[in-house]
Order: C-alpha cells, then structure tokens, then sequence
C-alpha cells in the first residue's frame, strides 16, 4: 500500500451547504494541521474540531475538521474531512490548496480499495458500497446495506467451512492411513455431505439470478404491428410526450426508450418500430432492431388493437413472443372489443392503463428476492464464481460415484474453495481490482 495521502471533493460538486473533502494516508492529520489554524494533532480520534483553512496567511475558508485514526477508519489509515461551505468556488479552493500542499487526486474508488487492502472490508462488502450509492430502490438499498453488513462474507464462509470439513477428512486419510480413530473415507460417506453442499450453492445461485432486475431495472420492450398504439402506451406510462404519435403506420422507425418507477419496481421501457413488412430501408433497421429485442427483454409488452379483428402479423407476434416473459396487451377498449385473448385491455390515449400496471406488479414481486431469503450474491462476478465452485464439486461427486481415488478427488474439490476465496476477494488479481474499483465514484 502506498503511504502518499489521497484526496478527493465525498459531496457532490453542487452549490450546498456544505461540501466534505475527505483524506486519507499516513500523517494526513499532521498534513492537514499544516495549513487548518485548530489544533487537532493530539485530538482524539472521531472528533472534530472548528477553525480556519489558511493559505500561508490568508483565510481561505471557515471550517470543521472531522479525524479518524489508526484502524478505526474506514480505509484502515489515518483519515481527515473537511467540512467546508458547499459553494463550487470556495470547495474546489480548498481541494487545489491539499494538492498543493502535496496530497494526491485520489482515483475512483481508491479509498474503497484502500479499505478493501487494508482488510477493513471484503470485496463484496465494497462492491456493496457501490451499489449502495448507484441503488434504484428499496429492495436494491436493502441487499445492498446486507452486503456492507457483511451478509455475503458469512454465507460464503459457511459454505468454505463445509466444504474444507470434506477436504480435511480426505487429506487425514491420505496422510496418516494407519491412524486407528480416523474414519475411513468411502464414497459412501463423502456423497451425501458433498452433494449437500452442492444443493445449498446451487440454490443461493438459482436465487440470485434475478438480482439484476433488483438493481438495473427490467428491460421492458413494447411490440406490436404499426399504429396499435405502442408509442400511447409508453407515453402513459412515463407520463410524458417522448414518443411520436400519430395514426400514419411507421411513423416509429427506431428505438425510443425511457425509465419509469412503479412503487419499488423499475422498468426501462423500449418502444420499438412497428413490425410489419416495408420496402423503407430506414424503416425495415428498425423492424429487424426490435425483433433482436424481443428474447434479449425480461419482460416483452405485446400491443394489438382491441377494436380490430386479428391480423397475419398479430399471430406472427403472438408466435413470435410466445417463449417470452410476455403480457398481451389490448389496446383501444374505448373502441370496441372485437376478441377475446388472455391478457389486459387498455386504453392508452385515455390513460387507463391501471390493470397493466397491476398485472406488472403481480408477475414482478421483486420483494420475495430479498425476503425471507438471506443468501443472495449481489452481481454477475460472485454468481459466475460461484457457478464455478459449484461445477468443480459436481466434479468431484462424479469421481466419488465413479470410484476415483480420494487423491484424485481432492484437486476438484481445492478448485472449488479457491473460487469461494475468490468472491470475497482473498486471492483477487491486481487488475481485477483495478477494473472493480474505478468504477467507484471519485471520493468513495
């Protein structure tokens, strides 16, 4: 760990009331005492301290001093803020006199990554942090706040220590085969515990695959023939005039998109070009767009016209969409109602639009992902190791089925440890690190 002091603006660079320039790195109380008129080299730690930061003579700004030693900080290192008044000027004034002074512009994530280093933190209890700050909703902010609590960590250690009470027992047998009071190891008494724990990490990654739609939002796209009334619908739904209407067929010829909240659920609505055949080139990219859409959504919203009997290119969307995670809308009830479909009528140009919203509430109850279930991974990187844990045990099972040797075993089963290790970042490489962090915003 380098022992320069970093520094970065923890607030947003807005007109406030107040803004706080954190440091941290060795010294960096005395480096602040440097040009801070308080006295607060012989403060106690979490105190804070009312003065002036002063360049050589001159008062720069009126301020309190908040410092934190030793380890009891978050980044495990001396760490100061600074809570000077929130005005652009007089905050970045004070940021460019510590860089002055000698401290370094801290990158993304660096004081993170410090805590992370200096084992304060884990790298999911990090990687929480940034979901924390980037969260959409509630139920985001709860599996989040678990992860900081180090919800993660005590799961995947649970399962490490099942998994080296198996690795444990295998290696005593290997080594010292003439101790009377160890237990001879058979397939028949290494199956049930393996396959166990394989059962509890293939259910932590079943529940922990709907997670994105926690924290990203559901990719929502809406189809349907030209002039059904896709871009009304989307419009009712944001509650604003984003896309064009009209009744000319195709006038949608490329993607519009647009993020609503309902409640706790966020959606990320796409509305796509009317599918239809057309000799428009332009027109003709956005047909083929919105078919790639299709089975790439979490949830496709299927629009027909309610007022008009069914078409060849409704059934060829029906057909189209059949495999999808799919909700048939029928458009323009204030219309007529020519047929009868499995799904919700509508009317969008009215704004009666409440049974759909309904509908989505039903078939997304995100809640259930986070209550009652504590073992859930937060991202694809700890699911994808995760995964790999999982398989390297269905390795080693398969050997046991098959009469391997223990010897044998015992490779697939240190595999998978490993990659329980490397969730919580214990054997992670520096340029994975690197990648993970500067992701981070700057000052966190």
């Amino acid at each position: 760990m380098n022992d320069d002091i970093i520094v970065a603006i923890a607030t947003s660079r807005l007109e406030a009331a107040i803004s706080i320039i954190r440091l941290s790195g060795k010294d960096c109380i005395a480096f602040v005492q440097s040009f801070f008129t308080g006295q607060i080299t012989n403060k106690e730690s979490h105190t804070i301290t009312y003065g002036y930061i002063k360049d050589d003579q001159k008062r720069v700004d009126e301020v309190l001093v908040n410092i934190y030693r030793g380890h009891r900080t978050f980044t495990g290192e001396e760490m100061v803020e600074i809570n000077c008044h929130g005005g652009i000027f007089i905050t970045q004034k004070v940021l460019n006199l510590c860089l002055k002074k000698g401290a370094r512009m801290a990158e993304h994530g660096e004081f993170s990554k410090r805590a992370f280093l200096n084992g304060r933190i884990d790298l999911s209890q990090a990687e929480a942090i940034s979901d924390l700050i980037t969260a959409k909703n509630d139920y985001a902010t709860e599996l989040a706040l678990k992860g900081i609590q180090g919800n993660i960590s005590h799961f995947i250690e649970d399962l490490r220590e099942d998994l080296i009470k198996i690795i444990t027992q295998i290696e005593v047998n290997i080594d010292y085969p003439e101790y009377e009071d160890v237990e001879e190891l058979t397939a028949d008494s290494l199956l049930p515990k393996s396959q166990s724990l394989k059962t509890k990490m293939n259910h932590i990654i079943e529940s922990s695959q709907n997670v994105h739609l926690l924290k990203d939002g559901i990719s929502t796209v809406i189809i349907g023939k030209p002039n059904v009334g896709k871009s009304s619908l989307l419009n009712a739904l944001l509650q604003e005039d984003k896309a064009i209407v009209t009744d000319i067929a195709g006038t949608t010829r490329d993607i519009v998109e647009g993020t609503i909240r309902l409640d706790n659920i966020v959606l990320n609505m796409i509305d796509t070009a009317g599918i239809r055949e057309t000799n428009d080139i332009v027109e003709n990219i956005g047909v083929n767009k919105s078919k790639e859409l299709i089975h790439k959504a979490d949830l496709v919203l299927l629009v027909l016209d309610s007022s008009s009997e069914l078409t060849k290119e409704d059934y060829e969307l029906l057909e189209l969409s059949q495999d999808t995670n799919r909700i048939i809308v029928m458009n323009k009830k204030d219309q007529g109602i020519k047929y009868e479909l499995d799904g919700i009528f509508i009317s969008a140009k009215d704004n009666e639009i409440e049974s759909l919203i309904n509908e989505i509430k039903k078939m997304f109850e995100l809640g259930k992902i986070t209550a009652g279930q504590e073992d859930i991974l937060a991202n694809a990187r700890q699911i994808q190791l995760l995964e790999k844990a999982s398989q390297s045990l269905e390795n080693a099972i398969v050997a046991m089925e098959n009469n391997i040797p223990t010897d044998l075993i015992v490779t697939d089963l240190y595999e998978s440890w490993e990659n329980l290790k490397e969730i919580l970042g214990e054997r992670a490489k520096e340029d994975l690190l690197d990648e993970l962090f500067k992701r981070f915003c700057i000052g966190k």
